[in-house]
């Protein structure tokens, strides 16, 4: 039996203990089956198209570097909750620390956080792409493409941040059990008996910021971009235009679907839908885009799929160099 640590100062505790999914302990090893499956396949596809990125160079363009950096998110996104999830369902490890807790916790959330910002920027690079194509190089160089990285990724932190001191502040004295698989904000905060009500609206605001800012962007591009291809004359086109954004659009639907659901979820249906429920659309908010991705991308970006298949024939018709 693991005891509760306290500290005597400010009831911080010595660990937490992650539960996995509550009431499914028998059922661990075959859960944790999909969730390994789908690790795998997001790690070989995003390190696969990280390195085609670098080594192709008919992929220097705007479009791949954006997808570059959508990749490099995806893995540290992942990365730093699957891991641990899976030492819980095989080795029964389910003890993390108070402060490996608070960091994992800022990870996730700012990495999330970034994935949401990198497609709200692959968004507006379709559209300088199909209603300005002129000017679509001279508006999206490399240095102005590393700057909205950049940006995206200060955004995040500097929001996060304050979830690991408001979390850190807390008195915890309703135990340390924690009914997750990783450190999550609010599953955390569950298990203080002080005043929750301003990491919940920090919370709340963090969201609107960061995911509800990028979704009216989005949608504020592809209303634009609706209205160019519209009046676009051609039908070929039209189709044509349409097939560029295939797929982000599907990238979109896979991280925000869960991510929506995981949000209203809590704030209105936290008494309806079982808790397993909510875990597991929080395992999926993490990795179905991460595996998702670079399997749609690989598919749909016609130049990708060129390069892959040259690879894969072993042709030496284009050049390949280190960036």
């Amino acid at each position: 039996m693991i005891i509760l640590m306290l500290n005597k100062t400010d009831l911080s505790p010595a660990s937490f203990i992650l539960n996995g999914f509550p009431g499914l302990e028998d059922m661990h090893v075959w859960i944790s089956f999909p969730f390994c499956s789908m690790y795998v396949v997001a790690m070989v596809g995003n390190c696969g198209l990280l390195y085609l990125i670098r080594c192709e160079d008919s992929l220097y363009r705007p479009m791949c570097y954006f997808l570059a950096l959508l990749s490099f998110t995806d893995l540290v996104m992942c990365s730093n909750a699957i891991p641990k999830a899976l030492s819980i369902f095989w080795f029964h490890l389910k003890e993390i620390s108070f402060d490996e807790c608070l960091a994992q916790m800022f990870f996730v959330h700012t990495f999330t956080g970034m994935e949401s910002g990198v497609l709200m920027l692959m968004a507006l690079d379709r559209y300088v792409a199909i209603c300005y194509p002129p000017c679509y190089s001279i508006i999206l160089t490399s240095p102005v493409i590393a700057k909205a990285g950049l940006a995206t990724f200060l955004r995040g932190v500097l929001l996060i941040i304050p979830f690991t001191f408001l979390t850190k502040r807390l008195p915890y004295c309703r135990g340390n059990i924690i009914s997750h698989t990783y450190c999550d904000h609010m599953s955390v905060a569950k298990l203080s008996c002080g005043n929750v009500k301003v990491n919940a609206v920090y919370g709340l605001i963090a969201a609107l910021l960061i995911g509800g800012f990028d979704i009216l962007c989005i949608t504020v591009s592809y209303i634009m971009i609706l209205r160019a291809v519209v009046s676009l004359s051609s039908s070929d086109a039209r189709q044509k235009a349409f097939s560029t954004c295939t797929a982000h659009i599907c990238a979109i639907v896979f991280s925000y679907s869960p991510a929506l659901f995981s949000l209203f979820s809590h704030c209105f249906g936290d008494h309806i839908i079982p808790l397993s429920c909510h875990i597991i659309m929080a395992k999926l908010y993490l990795l179905l885009p991460s595996t998702m991705n670079p399997v749609v991308y690989g598919m749909k970006t016609k130049q990708i799929r060129d390069c892959v298949q040259r690879m894969l024939s072993g042709s030496k018709d284009t050049k390949s160099h280190s960036i």
